[in-house]
């Protein structure tokens, strides 16, 4: 079961969906939830830029002026939480190292990290909508990702899952049974080259109210327009390690597919 969320807060319009969905999702499964605020230090203080002779003052204003205005968005992201929290009660955590390191690190003591498609965590831009942070949270972390994209979402509705050849997709399936955000939901398994049945009698042991749908075609390309023809809440697919979704993430399968998904994503390999 859901016992632990993590939340990567951030003000981005995905990170604001996520934090509402994480609030939600909190209060349904009884789960504590701990908000990251990400300070990112590193790229703060811009320790690795070189200097000029005679810049180094100018370089310390600006980092300290950097430096007011990351914590004055921090706490302007926090105080947004806690309003829309309505009194629900949350741990939070401040982090000063890069936002891959303070994710992973945070993560490993969670049992899903939920983050904005958009989050740029301090950082000055996120280039197509997708965070870079991701790349390196499915590739390294050991907890799925929820990633959600802006706009409103929906912590009830239906679930589109793929099942893909390899172990990934099976993977990320039996985590989110047995995190139970499946019970009572209705979700579709569609199989790619893959057998769904299976993973579907497995998720109805857990409470869902799943079918298997074989389906034919690419799946980058079939899975978007299936969730919008299903109204999904949520999509699940797993990332393969070798030649599959998280070496082609950012640039090409998983990376287009998260991009595209109308909802939100759970991910893990």
């Amino acid at each position: 079961m859901l016992r632990s969320i993590l939340l990567a807060l951030d003000d981005t319009p995905g990170a604001q969906a996520a934090r509402d969905l994480a609030l939600a999702l909190a209060r349904r499964h009884g789960a504590r939830l701990t908000a990251l605020v990400v300070l990112d230090r590193p790229h703060t203080l811009d320790d690795a830029e070189p200097v000029p002779v005679g810049g180094s003052a100018f370089a310390t204003r600006r980092n300290a002026a950097l430096a007011r205005a990351v914590e004055e968005e921090a706490a302007r992201v926090l105080q947004q939480a806690r309003e829309a929290a309505q009194g629900f009660s949350f741990t939070v955590e401040r982090s000063e190292a890069a936002p891959e390191e303070a994710l992973l690190a945070a993560g490993a003591a969670h049992d899903l990290l939920v983050i904005g498609r958009d989050s740029t965590l301090g950082r000055e831009a996120c280039d197509d909508g997708l965070a870079p942070v991701i790349e390196d949270l499915v590739r390294d972390g050991a907890r799925p990702l929820l990633v959600v994209p802006p706009g409103p979402a929906p912590v009830d509705g239906p679930v589109l899952a793929a099942v893909q050849p390899g172990l990934a997709s099976q993977r990320a399936l039996h985590l989110f049974a047995l995190l139970g955000l499946g019970q009572g939901r209705g979700v579709t398994v569609q199989g790619f080259g893959e057998d769904p049945a299976p993973i579907a009698a497995y998720l109805v042991l857990h409470g869902c109210d799943a079918q298997a749908v074989v389906a034919e075609g690419d799946p980058e390309a079939i899975l978007p327009a299936a969730a919008r023809a299903l109204g999904a809440a949520m999509l699940v697919i797993g990332a393969e390690e070798e030649g599959g979704l998280s070496r082609l993430v950012f640039g090409s399968a998983a990376s287009a597919l998260l991009r595209a998904a109308p909802c939100p994503v759970f991910i893990h390999g």
